[in-house]
């Protein structure tokens, strides 16, 4: 097994498009993130998803994979979870989504709503400024609660890991209601389908 974990530039990643390469791009955001800007022809996974369906998502896809979050986080801890179970190949493009739109790549926006780093960051100085005035107003021991949100951000950043986006991710505000029967995965082409297209 590689030791290397690929990355590709935005700007790399918009000449391979341009190319028409057949680049396969897999956004691990939420689906109200990937709703409200994704790259064009991308396919969505959440990371909470990718583990359960990873063998079944890369068989579909069946070519170069590009793996797409909001600054290159979650899209890094997912490329990690294919290594785990010898899938090898995938791309992480370097600064998200967010890199590839200031590098002009071309976009799809629909309804705005706040990536995920930035409700971690509203989530944290909340909690933060709430724990400050508890421990002032109603009791000491609750001036800890800032120290153990710090503890956890030491934490995420030593394992490249967020357990505040992960419970975030999982609140109603970030759920798209599901069809009845749906399969998450059912829009994600086979291999036929993308040789065949691949050859018009």
């Amino acid at each position: 097994m590689s030791n290397t974990m690929k990355r590709i530039s935005a700007q790399e990643l918009k000449a391979l498009l341009a190319n028409g390469s057949g680049a396969a791009i897999l956004d691990v955001r939420t689906p109200v993130e990937f709703g409200a800007l994704h790259i064009p022809g991308s396919y969505n996974v959440p990371l909470d998803l990718l583990p359960e369906h990873a063998h079944d998502v890369t068989r579909n896809l069946a070519r170069q994979i590009v793996l797409v979050c909001q600054s290159g986080n979650r899209a890094t801890q997912a490329q990690q979870c294919l290594v785990d179970i010898d899938i090898e190949g995938a791309s992480v493009l370097v600064g998200g989504i967010a890199a590839y739109e200031k590098a002009g790549g071309e976009v799809v926006r629909g309804s705005r709503r706040w990536a995920m780093d930035r409700q971690v960051r509203m989530a944290a100085g909340a909690l933060v400024l709430a724990g400050f005035l508890a421990g002032k107003i109603i009791n000491p021991k609750l001036g800890y609660l800032p120290a153990a949100v710090g503890a956890g951000l030491v934490f995420s950043a030593a394992t490249n890991s967020c357990a505040m986006a992960g419970a975030l991710s999982r609140m109603p505000w970030n759920r798209v209601r599901p069809v009845a029967g749906s399969n998450p995965l059912a829009d994600t082409p086979n291999a036929g389908q993308l040789l065949a297209g691949n050859t018009k």
